[in-house]
């Protein structure tokens, strides 16, 4: 078997991260309902709270909590009160600590992976944030290298295959985000595997897009095995 080069997204690839943040998000909704806005306004206001943040202030826990408290502070107006923007503050701080947990599967996938082909972590976010969540992982010695950028967008990509001097036939991107896993990677000639996971995070669900390389669809982890 010729010997690929697998790019492998973190955040509900290799381990859980948006189900904790859904989590919070239903807590807080139902911290603001009383105010008197229905459910899927909250979460409206908060979406877009979040996509004007993280333009400025990028991905990461910390944006996140920022998001919550502008949006706690914009409809509970004159309302608000402090300790409730301390209770946000300390949940955020809480999820920031939330040791990674590891999809099933995932350890020994890599482990066969790593023998067999090139694995490359690449994965989006807080700088410090993400490095401390794979080093929490125990799972960074699969890979040869790890990279961390703010986006995954078609430029980020071309700039990675030229790095690492990956042969786009011979290179696939594998995660669950149609937004930033599959359809920029495919868009610049990658071979892509898609995982779908249930929690994926609603700005990073798009249609997929079909591009000049080949799609693979899995329904788990552990199935690249089978492929690779």
């Amino acid at each position: 078997m010729r010997r690929h080069t697998l790019l492998i997204d973190a955040d509900d690839t290799l381990w859980e991260n948006n189900v904790f943040f859904e989590k919070l998000i239903e807590d807080f909704i139902s911290l603001v309902e009383p105010y008197g806005y229905p459910r899927a306004y909250i979460r409206h206001i908060l979406n877009e709270t979040e996509r004007r943040n993280i333009r400025q202030y990028g991905y990461g826990v910390r944006s996140f909590g920022r998001s919550l408290e502008d949006t706690y502070v914009k409809l509970a107006d004159h309302m608000a009160k402090r300790e409730t923007v301390v209770q946000i503050h300390e949940r955020v701080a809480e999820l920031e600590r939330t040791p990674p947990k590891i999809l099933d599967g995932v350890p020994d996938t890599l482990a066969y992976l790593t023998e067999r082909h090139r694995l490359i972590l690449f994965t989006k976010g807080e700088p410090a944030e993400q490095a401390a969540k794979v080093q929490r992982s125990g799972l960074q010695g699969f890979f040869e290298a790890i990279e961390i950028v703010m986006e995954k967008d078609a430029a980020t990509y071309r700039s990675l295959v030229n790095k690492h001097k990956i042969v786009k036939t011979q290179g696939w991107m594998v995660g669950n985000s149609p937004r930033s896993d599959i359809n920029p990677a495919m868009l610049v000639g990658l071979n892509a595997v898609y995982i779908p996971h249930e929690h994926t995070w609603q700005m990073e669900q798009e249609a997929v897009m079909s591009g000049s390389g080949k799609l693979v669809i899995l329904p788990a982890f552990r199935e690249l095995r089978a492929h690779f």
